[in-house]
């Protein structure tokens, strides 16, 4: 009997303790990572006397009984109470507004400085210059808009690299900004190289500073779809934004190559590699790829009695081998009457790539985008001759 008690005593013991351990877990909740973080409306261009409405809503922990103080005047005083609050400035200057958020036992700060300026001064006008490359890379002139559209054109290139790749650097231009009035000046230009990324972490992705001048040179720059950002600053302190589309666009071609014969059942094929990017959040979306293709019709040296008919094709590929279209005629026949829009003793071969491919969706007719692959085919049993192979992305 003395046995069971003991056992029963135990067993208590054990439940008590699960008990405390679920209590202790729930007093854990209490003690999640304080971060005071606010927003405040209007963001820029505040003016003396102007009311400025606070908001703390994105503090954390969410869920979590919390205070909120607020020093407006950096003088260490508290100024309101409350998750939302307001303030006016009667006088312009810079002001430091300090936020303080408690659980009751811990708390947290941050703290923002805040440029008023007078009633009466006028804001300047942002201005990004739009701009278009003269010629795409045949030689066809570019559209021009309200956005900036650069080619980089990387032509004869050598068969021993096949990639179509390249960079380029952007020439941005603000000179047509305006500082608001003929007695200011525009103090600061800033660059925001991409609006969908907060590079400085201060919640708000548009303000970045990536780089500073009236005109500047953006380097590197891929082959893609950006989004870019201006803010200027005039001398009394008000500022205003502008933002623009920005394509770069992708030639590469290669001369004068041969191509080796097939020697199974399987086409020889020669693989040239290039980078597509479709991804609507970011905004970097391809428009369409483009493959051309020149060769002759009737290869040389060609031995009596034979046709000796060309028979190239191209075929694209996604990254996981997936082949998605290709040039290759239902019936081999077709490709004595090939259609060729050239000279009349050569062959061209176009296969575009439509934006659709690119999309990543459980359709059987997309592909995603990432590393592509496009393949010069040979389909029959002698070397074949190329005069040119012209590969294009082209995002705008």
């Amino acid at each position: 009997m003395g046995a069971i008690r003991k056992a029963t005593f135990l067993a208590v013991l054990m439940m008590i303790s699960g008990l405390a351990g679920c209590i202790g877990n729930e007093d854990d909740d209490s003690s999640q990572e304080i971060v005071a973080v606010f927003t405040y409306s209007p963001a820029t261009n505040i003016r003396a006397g102007q009311t400025i409405d606070f908001d703390a809503r994105d503090s954390l922990p969410s869920g979590v009984a919390l205070t909120y103080k607020w020093d407006f005047d950096g003088d260490q005083s508290i100024d309101a109470t409350g998750r939302n609050a307001d303030w006016t400035y009667p006088e312009t200057g810079e002001y430091t507004v300090e936020l303080i958020v408690s659980d009751g036992s811990n708390s947290q700060s941050t703290s923002k400085t805040l440029t008023v300026v007078d009633a009466t001064a006028l804001p300047p006008e942002a201005e990004i210059t739009s701009f278009s490359s003269d010629e795409d890379c045949e030689g066809e002139d570019v559209d021009e808009g309200s956005y900036i559209h650069v080619w980089i054109c990387d032509l004869e290139k050598s068969l021993s690299s096949r990639n179509a790749e390249g960079e380029t650097d952007v020439q941005l231009d603000a000179s047509d900004s305006t500082s608001g009035s003929s007695d200011d000046y525009i103090s600061t230009y800033h660059w925001d190289l991409n609006l969908e990324f907060d590079a400085d972490g201060d919640g708000d992705a548009t303000n970045d500073n990536d780089l500073e001048g009236e005109t500047v040179a953006w380097k590197d720059v891929k082959p893609g779809e950006y989004e870019i950002g201006l803010t200027i600053t005039n001398g009394k302190g008000l500022v205003d934004s502008d933002d623009i589309k920005v394509y770069v666009s992708y030639g590469a071609s290669w001369l004068d190559f041969e191509i080796a014969r097939t020697t199974s059942q399987n086409p020889n094929q020669l693989d040239f590699d290039f980078e597509v990017h479709y991804d609507n959040d970011a905004g970097n979306t391809i428009r369409k790829v483009v493959g051309k293709l020149m060769y002759p019709a009737k290869d040389e040296p060609c031995l009596p009695g034979a046709s000796c008919v060309g028979r190239l094709d191209l075929v694209a590929f996604n990254e996981e081998g997936d082949e998605a279209t290709s040039t290759e005629p239902t019936d081999n026949s077709q490709y004595e009457s090939r259609d060729s829009n050239c000279d009349d003793d050569k062959y061209c071969v176009d296969l575009t790539l439509s934006s659709y491919l690119f999309t990543d969706s459980e359709s059987d007719s997309t592909y995603g985008d990432g590393d592509w692959t496009m393949s010069v085919s040979n389909n029959e049993t002698y070397n074949q001759q190329v005069d040119r192979y012209l590969l294009l992305l082209i995002y705008k």
